[in-house]
């Protein structure tokens, strides 16, 4: 039986999710988005998760998309390949609890696309991050990024195909944590301790109405809190979370 391309490990209600195919630089291939998307399906169905942590064996967070195994198919199999790669992106941001990205090394194409999925990114100076599709003749990255960045410096990056380092993307938002390798642990374990103590419901709803109302008008988005509001109230449970504040 051929090693799993994703591990998952769900210890105190936080959930690491590895990439781990380090002898190809955790390139993104046909198994490992079937594996990311049935590892991400187990976390939301057994509910015991609080907190995501996404993360990538070896030195290479993940090098893009396997272009070894592309070059063997023909187009309908890259279309399928694509489409399951998407799937996977949705499902990891559409999971109700934080997901943080832990990028300590090199980002490319697809695994710019993995990290900016996620609810926010903490990294180490070894981190960087490429979008080269387009002078790979190929489109990716084309979403998320320029949401995040600007659609000027996501261009720069696509047009050009030039490393942004860890403390420029820190710079400019996509990452909002630079922390020296040997306090990461400490870092996860600080966000960790906070995070999985938090109201759960309380969470999904803030993540909600962030998500759904940055796509939206202001007006949309204000209704999409209050219906969140309404709903925190329905639960009745709100007041413990408050009970203790300023005593």
């Amino acid at each position: 039986m051929s090693e799993a391309t994703v591990l998952l490990e769900i210890r105190d209600h936080v959930a690491s999710l590895t990439l781990n195919r380090p002898a190809a630089r955790n390139a993104l291939s046909n198994a490992m988005c079937a594996d990311l998307l049935s590892s991400l399906m187990r976390i939301e169905s057994e509910g015991e998760a609080r907190l995501v942590l996404v993360r990538a064996n070896g030195p290479v967070f993940c090098a893009g998309a396997d272009l070894k195994e592309r070059q063997g198919m023909d187009d309908d199999q890259v279309r399928a390949r694509r489409l399951k790669a998407f799937a996977a992106y949705d499902a990891l941001e559409r999971l109700p609890m934080p997901v943080v990205a832990v990028v300590t090394g090199p980002a490319i194409g697809s695994g710019v696309e993995i990290a900016a999925t996620c609810d926010f990114i903490v990294a180490t100076p070894a981190a960087s991050f490429r979008t080269p599709e387009a002078l790979w003749g190929t489109v990716g990255a084309t979403q998320r990024l320029p949401r995040v960045l600007g659609k000027r410096l996501a261009k720069d990056l696509m047009f050009t195909g030039r490393t942004l380092s860890a403390e420029e993307a820190l710079a400019h938002g996509l990452v909002t944590r630079l922390v020296a390798e040997d306090q990461l642990e400490a870092t996860l374990a600080e966000i960790a301790a906070t995070i999985v103590k938090a109201p759960v419901a309380s969470l999904a709803l803030a993540k909600r109405c962030v998500d759904r109302g940055l796509e939206l008008d202001p007006k949309g988005a204000l209704a999409t809190e209050l219906m969140a509001i309404e709903e925190n109230l329905a639960r009745n449970d709100w007041r413990k979370g408050i009970a203790g504040f300023g005593q």
